[in-house]
């Protein structure tokens, strides 16, 4: 087996290595001081208009975009390096366009969706949001409430969203809702483009999360959607669902595993030079074991994703890697970073340091597309009859 990138990917890892050092790390002091007001961790305005200009200046947008919408076409493998870098700052950026909503769109459209909205989504001029989950139905699609129901050429919709990323900017939301109820995700789920615009699409409340996130719950009103905008086939909405699920959770694992990274990097630098009671940091066995413990769960989780990634690459099934997969790296970058806040002391507790936005951040991905407890039932269900 070949463990080595090519070189055309290692390349691009070490441009957005580069990208990142110089220009997103020094924005974090910043971003926390904003967190710390209570403003959220968000980059500004001005700030992400200069990040946009210099990642498209450096060629670092519509990467995994399809080539026939003017994108690189890169696989998923290349981006494990891209999203462990952009992963590594607690200041968090996104290059243009975000892989998962592409990817569910580039399986799906038809010749009108693809100029209307997949062209200018892979060239980063939109942004989208996704509208699954609802009140009281999060992991579990079976759960889906709301409806839509055909009005001549034009479906109308009905129902709530909740923990919807980006749902005051987006221009339009890919949206989930049942065409069929009594089939509900075995053939009776579609999905929508839904325009921000639409006055039957209402942004109810901006919902605060850890590590200064924020998510929207949005009302469905008699939300009518004109008939082209039936994303793919009706009632065959679940299946690229779960293509932008799985390539969310190969980019949540990078991001873990980049966020893990600086965890252990800060904690290395500052046990060679505090002092305790006589004694650097370093020389404590129980920082030694963290250190070491902590880099060999991240050669593993890094292992797995580019396995994961690999496997995608290649048309191959990983619903059972990429549920371990979302489990092992959520939870290890949990881990390494609480124990470089504890590492840290008082220090560690601080909202000065960018630990705290990392270790929410990462707590909010053990809970995001699939729980760690739901991900775990699905590898017990691939591996063994739990039907009962």
């Amino acid at each position: 087996m070949d463990f080595n990138l090519t070189d055309e990917q290692r390349m691009l890892k070490d441009l957005v290595e580069k990208f990142v050092r110089a220009e997103i790390l020094p924005l974090e002091g910043a971003v926390m001081a904003r967190e710390a007001n209570g403003e959220g961790s968000h980059l500004s305005p001005a700030e992400k208009a200069h990040l946009d200009k210099v990642s498209k200046d450096l060629g670092l947008w519509s990467l995994d975009a399809p080539e026939e919408v003017g994108g690189l076409g890169f696989g998923y493998t290349a981006l494990v390096g891209v999203n462990e870098w952009l992963g590594y700052s607690a200041a968090h950026y996104t290059l243009p366009p975000d892989s998962p909503n592409l990817r569910m769109l580039a399986t799906t459209v038809n010749e009108k969706q693809r100029a209307a909205y997949l062209a200018p989504y892979a060239r980063g001029e939109t942004v989208s949001a996704i509208g699954i989950s609802e009140p009281g139905a999060g992991a579990d699609p079976a759960g889906m409430a709301t409806k839509a129901v055909r009005d001549g050429d034009d479906w109308v919709i009905n129902g709530r969203k909740i923990w919807i990323t980006r749902a005051d900017e987006a221009d339009f939301t890919i949206l989930m809702a049942l065409t069929d109820p009594a089939k509900k995700a075995r053939g009776g789920m579609s999905a929508f483009l839904v325009d921000r615009d639409n006055p039957g699409f209402k942004v109810l409340r901006r919902i605060p999360m850890l590590g200064g996130e924020f998510t929207y719950e949005v009302a469905l009103e008699d939300c009518r959607v004109p008939g082209w905008k039936l994303l793919g086939e009706e009632g065959q909405g679940f299946a690229p669902m779960q293509v932008r699920l799985g390539t969310r959770r190969m980019e949540m694992a990078a991001w873990c595993i980049g966020a893990a990274q600086r965890a252990l990097d800060m904690m290395r630098e500052y046990a060679a030079q505090r002092v305790t009671f006589g004694h650097k940091l370093s020389e404590r066995q129980s920082i030694q074991w963290w250190v070491a413990d902590g880099a060999t769960k991240i050669h593993a989780a890094r292992l797995m994703a580019y396995h994961c990634a690999w496997k995608l690459d290649q048309g191959g099934d990983v619903r059972t890697e990429i549920s371990m997969l979302k489990v092992f790296a959520t939870e290890m970058a949990d881990e390494i970073i609480d124990q470089a806040m504890q590492c840290f002391g008082a220090m560690g507790m601080t909202k000065e340091m960018p630990l705290q936005l990392l270790a929410g951040r990462v707590r909010n991905m053990r809970i995001y597309d699939g729980p760690s407890e739901v991900h775990r039932m699905v590898v017990a269900r691939n591996l063994m009859d739990t039907r009962g």
